[in-house]
């Protein structure tokens, strides 16, 4: 199946100032997620950025508003994104079906909001290189359950690139120069 820029949406789960400090390969994961980010707002694909519990987790890492173009964010106490109604009625007014999914924690959020996106019949695509757990073993497992439940898995320069669709596209350029 492709995925089309004009059919895609993205959610960007949990990114925050007090949970990243504390993940596996965090560095690797906010580069990639930030290369994403910034390639689907060259791409005009429709973000959504939640925050766990806010108050005491506080903000999505600066990079992430300034990648996005937007201080825009939802917060939530729920740990699938699915189950928040604000969040859930924003995705459906995208009328996107394909949801990429990048954040944290594998293994929690990201991972009950795919198996939820797909039950709702959407099609969640997880960004395997722009997630993270604390441990990685957790994040491990998140993949493999991820698959069981029949999510797609990909990257982030493959779906930027998929997103673009070829090198006749006008951004073509601009998400060349971003995976580099």
């Amino acid at each position: 199946m492709r995925i089309l820029p004009e059919e895609t949406q993205c959610m960007i789960i949990d990114m925050q100032e007090r949970l990243m400090p504390a993940m596996s390969g965090r560095k690797d994961c906010e580069d990639r997620a930030l290369m994403l980010i910034r390639g689907l707002k060259i791409l005009e694909i429709p973000m959504l950025i939640t925050q766990q519990y806010t108050k005491g987790l506080g903000d999505s890492i600066p990079e992430v508003y300034e990648a996005a173009g937007t201080k825009e964010y939802f917060d939530k106490r729920t740990f699938s994104c699915t189950k928040d109604g604000a969040i859930l009625a924003a995705l459906q007014e995208n009328e996107r079906g394909n949801v990429l999914v990048c954040g944290t924690e594998a293994h929690v959020c990201v991972l009950q909001t795919c198996i939820d996106l797909k039950e709702l019949g959407y099609n969640p695509v997880l960004v395997t290189d722009a997630v993270a757990s604390r441990k990685k073993s957790d994040k491990k497992i998140a993949l493999q359950r991820a698959v069981q439940e029949g999510i797609l898995l990909t990257t982030a320069e493959a779906i930027l690139f998929e997103l673009t669709l070829d090198s006749r596209n006008p951004v073509f350029r601009q998400i060349s120069q971003l995976v580099k």
